[in-house]
């Protein structure tokens, strides 16, 4: 069995050549100890030939967590060859990986994507003569188009079979080449000849990480620090600067004479978009559009007129009747047939009725992703929260919680400042992900007729209370920090692939699905049960549904729902629905369909939605969605949360923190929101006001931390 690498640069069309290259022989997990993900295949056509997609990254440093598990496999795993994937549009940046993967002494070909892109500028590159100076083949390709594919897999295998490793491709200047053989013949002299570049280059960065694989001693590092030093002394600069300048001093020098530029400098379509998009001015009004236009579409329009026919007709006419009336006509018992149609099928059911919804939303998302707009909104949200103290690597993971908290949460590791990455933990899961899309749409077409402003309103209260959330935790001893630096690549636009926008959308889609059927099910059933059964006149007994007000579950519900009293909605079922949201947040709407009778439609049409608004306000309503947006996020979560965190503490503090936040906000909108509409006032307002004041102090007060921090 043959391993092969693929290896590029961030954004360099890596997962479009993985696809093509594997189509669906994939298989996708986490790389051992750590949350990056790790995606292999078996090559199309070569069964004996197993592709790893190493994450993107830009070095073989030791940086981010990418870069660690990338050199890792490199080493730890010895691929029998690596394709090097670069992008054509951006060669120098991405030769740079290149020049140091052609000293690690494996077979290599170079896959050139995006040509079509140098093309079009009416540039040009002589593949050839770049091929004999780097000492590797090239083979030009489109990732998109899928062509050039089976000639790089043709070219990758018979450099393994002749084992043909490229040799070093450059020498250094004379002031290091000679600190190179100094530690080349000092430490290295064991190795084997084709390995030996690397290390000695590794030794000269002064890579923790290298010496201690080396397993050298103190004197030995003393030693070969002498001719490190010296050569730093001669250049001025340190050893990795060093190597750094004259890399990319090679590969200036590399593409001036491989490389046809236009003399004229001009603007790309990408380019030209992002004046428009990415403007100091007109970027967050873009993007609070589009946001908009998203739901708009998934939950106003196209999506609605899908889960309308979904609940009204397919679960309300067809599905549940029809399981109601075989149950009935082959003798089933009551509490069976209560349980299989009350119980399971109108809960499960009144969560399968959003999924139409969700899949026109998660299209849309996809297209985004794909097209490369939303790096642009990491970058543009970068700016907006480099003003509150705040780093734009925190919107990353929360971009990516948008679809599951659980990634989010993960991907918060590569966050270098630990107080960055507590805080961006802690606030990933104010986005509002895929399982709380049932419950905004829930709300928004109970209470306010489907209206787009409600659902886009939850992603932009969900942005607003981190921005909240960080400057105010930001003021206090455990999070006080600089932001630490953001860079991030945007890619060229481009249109999006079908297949990878419809793959995307499916693996999303499915998941929700799969935990509908699984988890919610399991669910549905002890809710049924704790809702149908209590103790009437005496005795424990099944009840009927007007009856549920003595059921064991409504005594649970009663003994919590003071806590959400002064929020507007203290009715015993919104309390357990909330509850039992923890397991997971779709449960809240399958947990409503039990109680409110999800299979029972009435005349005018008017199901479990009607008698939800009629239980509470639209004020209520409104407070009752905000808080289960930013309460405690699901139990799978709170478990990343823990692992994350590494701390019973630091836990506590995060589940406590996001609780206490979601029923104060809560509280703030249904008590100014009464005031305003209806002119009650009362006891909780008074509270209400006195929470608005704090919250604004602490946003507007001095950060006597930061001030410590900039003058050290």
């Amino acid at each position: 069995m043959k391993k092969i690498a693929l290896i590029g640069n961030q954004n360099s069309g890596k997962t479009t050549t993985f696809n093509a290259l594997t189509g669906s022989n994939q298989y996708v997990g986490n790389w051992p100890g750590v949350t990056v993900e790790k995606k292999e295949g078996r090559i199309k056509g070569h069964n004996d030939v197993i592709l790893t997609d190493l994450p993107g990254i830009y070095s073989l440093s030791t940086y981010t967590i990418e870069e660690r598990v990338s050199r890792s496999y490199l080493f730890d795993e010895k691929p029998d060859g690596i394709i090097n994937l670069v992008d054509g549009s951006n060669l120098e940046r991405n030769l740079f990986l290149t020049t140091q993967l052609l000293e690690l002494g494996i077979p290599m070909v170079i896959a050139f994507n995006f040509n079509d892109i140098v093309e079009r500028r009416g540039e040009k590159i002589d593949f050839e003569k770049l091929s004999r100076e780097l000492h590797c083949n090239i083979v030009p390709i489109s990732a998109l188009k899928k062509t050039g594919i089976n000639e790089v897999v043709d070219e990758i295998l018979s450099a393994i079979d002749k084992h043909n490793a490229p040799e070093p491709i450059h020498p250094f200047s004379g002031s290091v080449e000679h600190a190179l053989a100094h530690i080349e013949e000092a430490v290295l002299h064991n190795l084997a000849r084709n390995k030996q570049r690397w290390y000695s280059v590794k030794l000269f960065e002064r890579d923790e990480d290298v010496r201690q694989v080396l397993n050298l001693d103190e004197k030995t590092i003393a030693h070969i620090d002498e001719d490190i030093v010296a050569c730093e002394k001669e250049v001025g600069d340190d050893s990795r600067s060093i190597i750094t300048t004259e890399r990319f001093n090679f590969i200036s020098a590399l593409l001036d004479r491989v490389y046809v530029k236009k003399l004229k400098v001009q603007l790309t379509p990408s380019d030209k978009i992002d004046r428009v998009v990415t403007n100091k001015w007109a970027a967050l009004p873009i993007f609070a559009l589009i946001i908009f236009l998203l739901y708009y579409i998934s939950i106003t329009t196209v999506g609605t007129l899908l889960t309308d026919w979904v609940n009204d007709t397919l679960f309300g006419e067809w599905i549940i009747p029809g399981a109601a009336g075989a149950l009935e006509s082959v003798g089933c018992a009551s509490w069976l047939q209560g349980l299989l149609v009350d119980g399971i099928i109108s809960g499960v059911g009144a969560v399968l009725g959003f999924v139409p919804q969700m899949m026109v939303l998660f299209l849309l998302l996809s297209i985004l992703e794909e097209c490369g707009y939303m790096s642009r909104i990491a970058f543009i949200l970068d700016r907006v929260f480099r003003h509150f103290g705040l780093s734009g690597k925190s919107f990353i993971p929360m971009l990516i919680g948008t679809g599951c908290g659980v990634p989010g949460i993960m991907a918060a590791r590569p966050i270098e400042n630990e107080s960055d990455r507590r805080m961006t933990v802690m606030t990933t899961t104010f986005m509002p992900c895929s399982a709380k899309l049932p419950i905004i749409a829930l709300i928004a077409g109970s209470f306010f007729g489907g209206s787009a402003w409600v659902a886009s309103s939850a992603y932009f209260i969900g942005i607003a209370s981190v921005i909240i959330s960080g400057i105010m935790l930001k003021k206090t001893k455990p999070f006080q920090s600089t932001p630490s630096p953001f860079v991030l690549e945007l890619p060229n636009y481009h249109v999006p692939t079908c297949f990878a926008v419809l793959k995307t959308t499916w693996d999303r889609t499915f998941s929700f699905i799969k935990r509908a059927t699984t988890l919610i099910m399991l669910s549905t059933i002890i809710v049924w049960f704790l809702s149908s059964f209590g103790w009437l006149n005496g005795s424990f007994t099944m009840l009927e549904s007007e009856e549920q007000n003595v059921s064991i579950l409504a005594y649970i519900g009663r003994a919590i729902a003071w806590i959400f009293s002064p929020l507007g909605w203290g009715e015993w079922r919104a309390a357990v629905a909330s509850f039992t949201g923890l397991l997971a947040k779709e449960n809240l709407v399958s947990t409503l369909g039990v109680l409110y009778g999800f299979g029972e439609v009435a005349e005018d049409g008017a199901e479990m939605w009607g008698a939800l608004a009629n239980a509470m306000p639209p004020v209520a309503g409104f407070s009752f969605l905000v808080f289960n947006l930013l309460c405690a996020p699901c139990f799978a979560a709170m478990g990343a949360i823990k692992r994350e965190m590494n701390s019973p503490k630091w836990t506590a503090f995060a589940i406590a923190y996001q609780c206490v936040y979601a029923w104060v906000i809560s509280l703030i909108i249904y008590q100014i929101g009464r005031l305003f509409i209806y002119g009650q006032f009362g006891f909780w307002t008074v509270i209400a006001f006195l929470f608005i004041a704090a919250i604004i102090f602490q946003l507007v007060r001095p950060n006597k931390y930061l001030r410590s921090l900039n003058k050290a």
